[in-house]
């Protein structure tokens, strides 16, 4: 079920940024030189926040077939356990200050930006809640930080709407900043989870699944557009 949430959230996020959020923000007024200056801005970011595991980290764990030593994933969910939390906690309150860009920008945005965000959170959550048992917590308490990691969520949007809501002129380098780690976690991160899987039959599935996202996306955009 995981491996096909993440071919889902590949569809949704690639097709919500491309699709979606990056034409909304080019057809602003906002010049399109420093939009693509946020976008490139954005992309190397996302990468340095990665290096110093900041924003992401791997979500593997040991028994998932991907051929790490014995203890190795244990010993570095130990050291990272707390890094974890903290990670995931900013993660969230970046993700609501970016559906409340997108839902200033258009209310039908939002909703598909929301969406993206929430595909990929559940493999994402799922990962981060085995890690953390495998760096000693217990399933309550795992679970509880969690929760409390993914409230930050609803911190940020908050904290979006009411400054953004000030500052419109801000909403499209939000988008292109939002666009930005919407393709760099979808091409960097959950493409290479499934290009380990490189057998017919779990390709089939990855594409079927992609293509699933990317209608979704697409339907929601129609639909809204009809309106």
């Amino acid at each position: 079920m995981v491996e096909r949430m993440v071919s889902l959230s590949v569809g949704i996020l690639l097709a919500t940024s491309l699709l979606h959020a990056l034409p909304e923000a080019f057809e602003s007024d906002a010049d399109a030189h420093t939009l693509f200056a946020v976008l490139l801005a954005g992309l190397l970011g996302f990468f340095l926040l990665e290096k110093f595991a900041i924003l992401r980290h791997s979500h593997h764990y040991e028994g998932d077939g991907h051929g790490h030593e014995h203890g190795h994933d244990k010993h570095e969910a130990g050291r990272a356990g707390w890094m974890i939390l903290v990670g995931d906690g900013l993660h969230n309150f970046t993700d609501g200050i970016l559906i409340a860009a997108a839902f200033l920008a258009d209310p039908h945005l939002g909703l598909i930006t929301a969406l993206a965000i929430i595909a990929h959170e559940i493999p994402q959550e799922i990962g981060d809640f085995i890690i953390l048992l495998n760096a000693g917590f217990s399933r309550a308490r795992a679970y509880v930080y969690n929760l409390a990691c993914s409230l930050m969520g609803v911190v940020g949007g908050l904290v979006g709407y009411f400054t953004l809501d000030q500052a419109t002129q801000w909403i499209p380098y939000v988008l292109v900043f939002a666009s930005s780690g919407f393709i760099y976690i979808a091409v960097s991160d959950l493409m290479p989870q499934m290009q380990r899987r490189a057998t017919l039959r779990d390709t089939i599935p990855q594409i079927i699944f992609i293509t699933v996202g990317v209608g979704l996306v697409l339907f929601l955009t129609g639909m809204t557009h009809g309106h």
